[in-house]
This record gives C-alpha cells, structure tokens and sequence, in this order.
C-alpha cells in the first residue's frame, strides 16, 4: 500500500514539474516575441533589456499578446482595478483607462482629478491646474491576484486534506504528496530548532509561509505568472511577521542576553547590549534580501539567457538558448522550494532563540 503511494506520489510531482518546466520556457520564450517586433533596424538589445525590465516589473494588467488585423495592430490583455483615493474621493477603474487603442499611455480624468501612469507602473494625480495631488494607491496587481489565488488554493487543499483524514489515517489526493513535508516541516525545521515544548505553537506560522512561498514561486514560473517574491514589499512584510512573531513571544531570557548578557563583565555588557539589539533587526532584514535577491537573480538570468535567441536570430543560437534556459528552468523549480526551505528553517532558528532556556551558573 505505503509503495503504491510512493509511486503515485513520485508520478504526480514528475508530471507537474515536467509540465511546469516546459510552459515555462515557451512562455518566457513567446512573451519575448510578443514585446519585440521585426524592424531589422532596431536595437535588440535595448528593446530585450526594456522588456526583461518590464516582466520583472508588478503590473496593473495581464497582456497576453497581440496580432496584426490590417494596417491596425490588436493589442489582447485583461485590465485590472485601479483603486485610488484622492481628496476624499475613492475612484474605481479598470487600468485600460491609461491606454489607447494603439496601446500608448494616456491620461484618465475624473471631475478634476487626472491621473496617469509611468513606465515604473506608478499612479500619480494632478489637478486642472498642474497641481500635484496626494493619493492612496489601492489598486489591484499581477502580484496581488496571484498572493490571493495563493490564499484560496491553500484554503482549499489543506481543508480538503483536513478532511481526508476523517475517512482514515491515510489523506487522499494531493494530501498524499503534501503530508511528507508537512511532517518534514514538523520534525526536522520545527521540533529541532524550537525545541519539544514550545514548536506547536509556531507550526501555523511555518507551514503558512513555506507554502506561501512555495506557491507563489511557482507561479512565477508559469505563463500569465507574476514572482511575487521579486516584490520587495512581500519579502518585507513576511520578514517583519517574523520580527514581531520572535519579539512578542520571546521569554526574559532572551531580552536578557541582549540587554544584559549573562557572563561578561560590566562594561563589556553595556557595550554589547546595543549591538545584539541592532542583530535582532538585521536578522529579518537578511531574510527580506536574501529571499528578494535570489529570486530576482534567477529570473533575470533566465530571461537573459532567453533574449539570446532574439540576438543572435539563427537556428543554433536559438536551440542552444533554448536549451540552456530549459536546464535552467529545472534549477528554478528547486530554488523554489529551496527559498521556502531557508525562510523557513532561520524563522524557526530565530523563534527557538526567543523561547530557549538557559542555566547560567554565577561565579
């Protein structure tokens, strides 16, 4: 029985990373020749460089391609809300407000407020007048829908794995491949390194953020896909969770070794104290770059790699490129899960100092 599930199991991930491997590379591959058009007297590589800025960029639509239809070219998308609050007033809109038919960006006026968007995707307003006007950017995102579908695919598998276990110890489905890690998670991230008395507490946390992490980086590799953690606002906010999760649960030990550390002397103490409180806020500040940089470092290789297929424009350079971006591809999947694993392992290093009990002998 365990041997069948195993080979299940193993059939299932095979063919979602084989699946997930090739998309990925026609995607990044097509969406290159979506941007780039076929003026032999162009620049290629200041149009693939502008177009590997703008995948990496978190935009207000999903744009998806576009064809010819006469002298007139058709430009396919689906627009996403803009929501913005402006002197007291809260506008709703769809984002092809800031473009015209021939997909330029235009100015949106609302009463006397007008509103237009930059190349950075940055909303800004001004009056009638010229006038800058201050404004809440609450818009919906490429990287909000996929943090979103992220939420609701977790919802759904892990209640349906929830309650797989009311038939039998055994979970059904998906809950077969994702049990192991869960269980990988509890005894080798957060019973080691938090200790047995107090890893329960922490294990929604943890397994909240692998998965997060996990997901929305595989997102990122799919077509229409958004990497959200190339968003240094996410890395931020996962990182500050962190923070205050081992602030506010620490024991007095902790504070203890950091105010006044136990076997040194006096002077040296009041020397470490401010030092061991500045380490508590490089800790989550390390997990915010080093999630940030090693994703953003993946995708800009790839899409590097990929934009020699448009350089070269020969059957070899392409193949070659082509290949190697595919071997890349296979090396994003386990960074993947990689990046999740190492956010993981420190948050639970970082919650096991907060609540580990020393005895320190006084001479």
């Amino acid at each position: 029985m365990n041997s069948k599930i195993k080979m299940n199991s193993i059939k299932t991930v095979t063919f979602i990373a084989t699946l997930t491997l090739l998309i990925s590379c026609l995607n990044k591959a097509y969406a290159g020749d979506y941007e780039l058009n076929t003026d032999t007297n162009r620049d290629i590589r200041k149009e693939y460089k502008a177009f590997k800025d703008h995948h990496l960029k978190d935009i207000h639509s999903f744009k998806f391609f576009k064809y010819k239809k006469g002298d007139k070219t058709i430009y396919v998308s689906f627009p996403l809300p803009i929501i913005i609050y402006c002197q007291g007033n809260l506008d709703v809109f769809m984002s092809s407000k800031f473009y015209n038919s021939k997909n330029k960006r235009v100015e949106y006026k609302i009463d006397d407020r007008i509103y237009k968007i930059d190349y950075h995707e940055h909303i800004k307003a001004r009056n009638s007048l010229g006038e800058r006007l201050d404004l809440v950017d609450l818009s919906i995102t490429k990287n909000v829908v996929f943090i979103i579908l992220a939420f609701f695919i977790m919802v759904f598998v892990f209640g349906k794995m929830a309650k797989s276990y009311k038939s039998g110890p055994i979970p059904q489905g998906i809950g077969r491949f994702l049990e192991p890690i869960v269980l990988y998670i509890r005894d080798d991230i957060a019973r080691p390194n938090i200790g047995e008395k107090h890893y329960k507490r922490y294990m929604s946390f943890l397994l909240t953020v692998f998965f997060f992490i996990w997901f929305v980086n595989l997102f990122g590799l799919t077509p229409l896909g958004s990497n959200v953690t190339n968003s240094i606002a996410v890395t931020a906010s996962l990182a500050i969770l962190t923070y205050l999760i081992t602030t506010f649960t620490a024991n007095k030990n902790y504070w203890g070794h950091i105010f006044w550390m136990p076997g040194v002397p006096t002077p040296m103490k009041i020397i470490l104290a401010p030092i061991e409180l500045l380490g508590t806020i490089i800790k989550p500040f390390s997990l915010m770059i080093r999630l940030y940089a090693n994703m953003t470092a993946g995708h800009v290789v790839l899409m590097s790699i990929l934009g020699l297929i448009f350089i070269f424009q020969n059957w070899l350079g392409g193949t070659l490129s082509f290949g190697l971006a595919f071997a890349l591809a296979l090396l994003e999947l386990l960074v993947c899960a990689l990046q999740a694993y190492i956010f993981t392992m420190l948050s639970a290093l970082y919650f096991g100092a907060a609540v580990e009990e020393h005895h320190h002998e006084e001479h």
